[in-house]
């Protein structure tokens, strides 16, 4: 089984992960925009692709998966999980199956507005979250919610234009400069209308990461679940992995509904009276995998399972509690 990592980036330990588990049967593959970015280090087979947004993007990594013999596809960034779910069909067809979710799944979670209106309709509990400026100064008034607030894009991509304000001024300047710089970024070109912003209490508990394991037919499988314990750069620097059934159900009922397919990054929140929030859904693997991983949970071999059609004993995908990871820096070789 030969399996492509597209938009490779930074994510080194993913392609090990996979190799590991192919254990020489089969190839990993990285494609990039650079011949340069690091996680290419760490694959069999490295190929060079245009942008994400270019028209011939598709055609081109359509040839990469009949060139090199590709079984599997998995992308690891969110600009392109919408091209991938829309054009799913078209590798189907040359036998390519890609680990990405419906285009009606990758709305919900790209468009983090309707990720909290689709939270609540689950009955799960969100930050109070408004997109219009006069919306948010008018549930300041009414005491619906109180300073300091979050300000992020609306359509957003790791930690870019995140933003704290502390008072009313601070609000309406900020609010401004960001909506001035996201329509400067890459951001603007996923972006739709004139909403870009969304203005969101901010909590201030425990933060938890949450890995929401669907097979590649969206039924759910299994939770693991992280509290951070540092951040950096919007991902997770450290973290433990541990024991909370009630987080682990919320995560339960999300999988059930959403119906992705294979992971889901899901960032929760407690609010100070102790109520869990759901702030975000990325449907893919998130920069908290390695910490399940390292802890036993091995889902790169049930991806590998069930594009063979096997069945999987879900034993695999339960992590060890209590254990303590952190990420660091290190150099690979990029001369090729």
């Amino acid at each position: 089984m030969n399996i492509l990592f597209t938009c490779a980036g930074r994510r080194t330990y993913l392609l090990k992960y996979f190799k590991e588990q192919l254990a020489g049967d089969g190839k990993i593959i990285g494609a990039d925009m650079q011949m340069s970015a690091p996680a290419l280090s760490a694959a069999d087979i490295k190929e060079i692709v245009p942008a994400v947004y270019a028209d011939n993007y598709i055609d081109e990594v359509i040839d990469i998966c009949r060139r090199d013999h590709v079984d599997v596809l998995i992308s690891l960034n969110d600009l392109e999980l919408p091209i991938l779910a829309n054009n799913k069909e078209r590798f189907k067809k040359i036998g390519v199956t890609v680990v990405v979710s419906s285009p009606e799944v990758i709305d919900i979670c790209f468009d983090k507005y309707k990720t909290a209106q689709w939270i609540e309709s689950i009955g799960l509990n969100s930050p109070r979250t408004y997109v219009r400026l006069y919306d948010a100064k008018e549930a300041l008034a009414k005491g619906e919610v109180s300073f300091p607030l979050f300000l992020k894009p609306r359509w957003g991509s790791g930690s870019i234009g995140l933003e704290t304000v502390e008072d009313m001024e601070e609000l309406e300047e900020v609010y401004m400069q960001l909506f001035k710089k996201i329509k400067k970024t890459i951001l603007a070109t996923a972006s739709v209308g004139d909403e870009y912003i969304m203005i969101q209490e901010k909590l201030g508990g425990e933060e938890y990461g949450l890995d929401v394991m669907n097979d590649l037919k969206g039924n759910h499988i299994a939770v693991s679940v992280k509290r951070k314990l540092a951040m950096r750069a919007g991902e997770t620097d450290k973290a433990q992995t541990c024991d909370l059934p009630e987080v682990r159900e919320m995560g339960k009922i999300i999988g059930e509904n959403l119906h992705h397919i294979g992971n889901l990054d899901v960032d929760i929140m407690q609010r100070s009276n102790g109520d869990y929030c759901v702030l975000e859904l990325n449907p893919r693997f998130g920069g908290g995998f390695p910490f399940s991983y390292e802890a036993g949970v091995n889902l790169p071999k049930a991806i590998i399972e069930w594009a063979k059609g096997n069945q999987v004993d879900t034993n695999i995908l339960q992590p060890s509690y209590g254990l303590t990871f952190a990420k660091c820096d290190y150099l690979v070789n990029v001369t090729y």
